[in-house]
């Protein structure tokens, strides 16, 4: 097994004999010397040659090692006034030799985010995981789902492993990936908060972190087919409850990241947003952000959806900080929401608009806990007399308590805190839209 890795090296005095598995990432000569740059998961160190060292033969051999071979470095680590520790080489042994030709060279310097690259990196994603660029975001993602996990711990919520086959959709069929198991068509789920709604009755704080599917195409940079969710559910909470729940959340995930992966923005030559760590965050009513985007132009009525470019130019009124828009019409949104008292056109929901133009990053929602007002949506959105409701109706009618929830995709939020282009960058193996599902 292995016991020694790159970080190991920083630490070990001058002179040591190691023996060190790796890869080979590059190659250069300068005349009877050989420096290799050799890498491992957890960094990259130069390993020197010397002919006079190692012997003709071996000095050749080593020069038509292929880049990427796994290899074995034994040799003593060299320590240098105001230079990196390096490798002296006794011996390199070939565990794995490199057969076939990827170009450009996943550990090489790949610009990952090069539009003209995007079709190679994703048709090769099993190869180019091993990218530097693309090894710290999924470092940063394991990170911050960490983080995540341990505040909702600390805050005393109980995970809870919701399915990912389910009768409904939250939406209307056609926006679900539908699948036929023994005859029945069911959906992959789009959101688990069916089954939260169930647990927190029990529980009364509850988390899931799990995969969500969406069915309804967009080729967005905030979209995937498959993604990540974080869902959770308060009883006896409100829509004021969960947004301060949110608001506690990703200032302690923005602060603990940013403490714990300090080289993250300069491994990826960008720079990590700390937006969220300023809370509260502004409010504006989906009312008034309708009515200031009309008087710059846009097409928008009471009653739709805010796009991309509505959310960039609403961004630009909060430079510098993620906002809330308050209070979605309730054609727009599901049934489980709960209707406003005081505006009946609009449910108690609010989402969340990241800083930067990077659009809405989550959602939060007092939802319904009466059944007469259950009822009203359900026949709203025409699912009243469809039976595969029947089981969120009876949650509804034993002891049923106010509650409040929220949604958060987890590729949206690394994408908005290390600003990165695109979602698709933030997972190991993105599935896009239009594109088959390989590897």
């Amino acid at each position: 097994m292995k016991s020694v890795y790159v970080s190991d090296l920083l630490e070990r005095r001058a002179g040591v004999d190691i023996v060190l598995p790796c890869w080979l990432r590059s190659r250069r000569h300068s005349g009877g010397i050989c420096f290799l740059d050799v890498m491992d998961s957890t960094g990259v160190i130069q390993v020197v040659i010397e002919r006079n060292r190692v012997g003709e033969n071996k000095f050749d051999a080593i020069g038509h090692i292929p880049l990427e071979s796994a290899i074995e470095v034994s040799g003593k680590v060299v320590s240098h006034v105001n230079r990196p520790r390096e490798i002296a080489v006794d011996e390199i042994r070939i565990i794995s030799r490199a057969s076939i030709p990827v170009s450009p060279q996943p550990r090489g310097d790949v610009d990952v985010f090069d539009t003209k690259l995007t079709d190679q990196l994703l048709s090769n994603r099993h190869l180019y995981l091993r990218n530097p660029k693309i090894m710290e975001i999924l470092k940063f993602r394991s990170l911050m789902m960490s983080e995540v996990r341990r505040w909702f711990e600390d805050n005393h919520f109980l995970e809870i492993d919701a399915p990912i086959l389910t009768p409904i959709p939250l939406y209307d069929d056609g926006s679900a990936v539908g699948v036929e198991i023994n005859g029945e068509h069911i959906f992959m789920t789009q959101c688990v908060g069916y089954y939260l709604e169930a647990a927190v009755h029990a529980f009364e704080r509850v988390y899931n972190m799990g995969p969500s599917f969406r069915g309804e195409e967009s080729r967005s940079p905030r979209h995937l087919m498959e993604y990540h969710h974080i869902k959770a559910e308060i009883a006896f909470a409100d829509l004021e409850d969960i947004i301060r729940i949110v608001e506690g959340l990703i200032s302690h995930v923005t602060k603990t990241c940013w403490q714990k992966s300090p080289d993250v923005a300069q491994v990826l030559d960008t720079s990590m947003c700390l937006d969220g760590m300023r809370t509260p965050f502004p409010r504006i009513s989906y009312e008034d952000a309708v009515k200031l985007l009309k008087k710059d132009g846009f097409d928008i009525e009471f009653g739709k959806g805010l796009g991309g470019a509505e959310e960039r130019r609403l961004s630009e009124l909060f430079p510098s900080t993620p906002f809330w828009v308050i209070g979605i019409p309730r054609v727009v949104e599901p049934f489980p929401y709960c209707i406003d008292p005081s505006d009946t056109r609009i449910t108690r929901v609010a989402d969340l608009i990241a800083s930067n133009g990077m659009g809405e990053l989550l959602g939060v929602a007092e939802k319904i806990y009466d059944i007469e007002m259950l009822d009203e949506r359900l026949t709203e959105k025409d699912k009243r007399n469809d039976p595969r409701y029947e089981w969120v109706r009876e949650v509804h009618q034993l002891g049923c308590v106010p509650h409040a929830a929220f949604g958060m995709g987890v590729e949206r939020m690394i994408r908005w805190m290390l600003n990165i282009p695109h979602v698709r960058d933030a997972i190991p193996f993105p599935r896009i839209f239009r594109r088959r599902v390989y590897p």
